[in-house]
């Protein structure tokens, strides 16, 4: 007959309990985001955002998908209570407990990341008479923090809060060519709109011999002899994640075919040294 120990059934008992305890919380941690996130990621999200803040989630219940409009396939809506760790932007008073609402991506078996007593990065904004709660900037504007990621969002806020920040470009006013005295010789104007009505305007100047050279003024001063905007900065932003694709045909007032022609070649120029908006999130 076989026999088992007192202590060697509690052992296995607990051996068991164990396992299943480890299985229910074996959910992979998502990836860090600074491992994922584009300067363009971090830009839109911090970007008119009021409040940008680290917490710790403490409590994350799910909420029930008839209640939970509007989510996208394969994301579940769930709300948190969490901790203020610090506000690394803003200034409305924010206390210490918080609760919001939160769209995370579910595993293949309907949970979602493990994030609870992790520290995350909240994109949100206070909500008018109920202390303590946020509304996220967008649904999924919750980030998994690191060191790293820290760091580069510092950054884009710094770059933000600047006084001489570069404004919002939304598209292209005018387009004007000007030949020179020299064959190969021109400058090329392209004057920008802005959400804010605040000047912005793209210079490119060719001269016989010499490689096209372009700069970008986001003031009342055009400097054409001013370096281009480096990649991953808001200059850089501003233009090549909201300038259209290709130049307008309404905005090109060179006066003649050949000068439009090349009002539109230095423009693809300028798209080209731009290069591509990355992004990862969608």
């Amino acid at each position: 007959m076989l026999r088992i120990s007192l202590n060697g059934a509690l052992g296995a008992v607990l051996a068991l309990a164990a396992a299943a305890s480890a299985g229910a919380d074996s959910r992979p941690a998502p990836p860090p985001a600074s491992a994922t996130l584009t300067y363009a990621d971090l830009a839109d999200l911090a970007d008119r955002t009021p409040m940008v803040i680290r917490a710790q989630p403490r409590k994350i219940v799910a909420v029930e998908p008839e209640r939970a409009r509007g989510v996208r396939p394969g994301w579940g809506r769930f709300y948190v209570e969490a901790r203020t760790e610090a506000v690394i932007a803003g200034t409305q008073p924010l206390g210490q407990q918080l609760k919001y609402l939160v769209d995370l991506p579910l595993d293949a078996k309907g949970k979602p990341p493990q994030v609870k007593k992790k520290s995350v990065v909240l994109f949100a904004r206070t909500v008018p008479g109920r202390p303590g709660e946020l509304q996220l900037v967008r649904p999924d504007a919750q980030l998994l923090w690191d060191a790293p990621l820290d760091a580069r969002l510092r950054a884009v806020i710094t770059e933000l809060y600047a006084p001489d920040a570069p404004h919002r470009v939304t598209g292209v006013r005018e387009a004007i060519y000007v030949g020179g005295d020299l064959a190969g010789e021109g400058e090329s104007q392209l004057f920008l709109t802005t959400a804010s009505g605040e000047p912005a305007a793209i210079t490119v100047s060719r001269r016989p011999g010499a490689a096209p050279r372009w700069s970008v003024s986001f003031s009342e001063v055009v400097a054409g002899d001013a370096a281009p905007p480096a990649r991953d900065t808001l200059a850089w932003y501003r233009l090549a994640c909201f300038l259209p694709a290709q130049l307008p045909a309404s905005a090109n007032i060179s006066p003649t075919a050949a000068d439009r022609a090349a009002a539109t070649r230095d423009y693809r120029f300028v798209m080209e040294q731009l290069g591509p908006c990355p992004r990862s999130r969608t």
